[in-house]
């Protein structure tokens, strides 16, 4: 099954599952970003579909269907969000159906969203972590893949918690990945 990547942030995910040997057919960003650099040192080839707007004007219907178009141009049968900054519309799930995973800086259900690792330290929780799961039109609603747990420290802050995070995710994921291609095989 080959693999397309999303990514949209520095690509230390993406270079987790590239240093897995995963072998990743293309990397689909939104946006200029580190994760173009990861690809290229890799070899893998990157398309840019940018977004139009950060805006109200946005057309997330219109960048979802050309992010389709550039998964569909690579025979992509799986898609890896890595740092994927934007929320896609039902075409990507029309498509790829079962098919899109995703990586969570939390354990779901609890603390979806953009937000998880400062709503984590607000609520006050003593363990937080990270999920694997599969993306759905319900922005981390899917279901779950696998998690694990990560301690919060007293005097952790936003961003040494997501560091931590950060570590457990980029060993969890490829082998989430590695175990969804072994059971999803055609």
């Amino acid at each position: 099954m080959r693999i397309g990547v999303l990514a949209s942030g520095s690509g230390t995910i993406l270079q987790a599952i590239l240093d897995d040997g995963i072998e990743v057919a293309v990397v689909v960003v939104d946006r200029p970003c580190g994760a173009t650099e990861v690809a290229a040192r890799a070899g893998v080839e990157v398309v840019l579909v940018a977004r139009g707007s950060f805006g109200a004007d946005f057309d997330r219907l219109d960048h979802t269907h050309r992010v389709v178009d550039a998964l569909a141009a690579h025979d992509i049968g799986l898609v890896v969000m890595a740092g994927f900054g934007t929320v896609l519309d039902k075409p990507v799930h029309d498509a790829y159906a079962g098919r899109i995973l995703n990586t969570h800086p939390a354990l779901l259900p609890a603390f979806p969203g953009w937000h998880a690792v400062e709503q984590a330290l607000a609520a006050g929780v003593k363990v937080t972590g990270c999920t694997v799961h599969v993306a759905t039109l319900e922005v981390d609603a899917g279901p779950i893949l696998a998690q694990e747990a990560v301690p919060v420290l007293s005097g952790d802050t936003a961003a040494s918690l997501h560091e931590r995070i950060k570590e457990v995710e980029r060993v969890l994921y490829p082998a989430t990945i590695r175990t969804f291609l072994a059971e999803h095989r055609t």
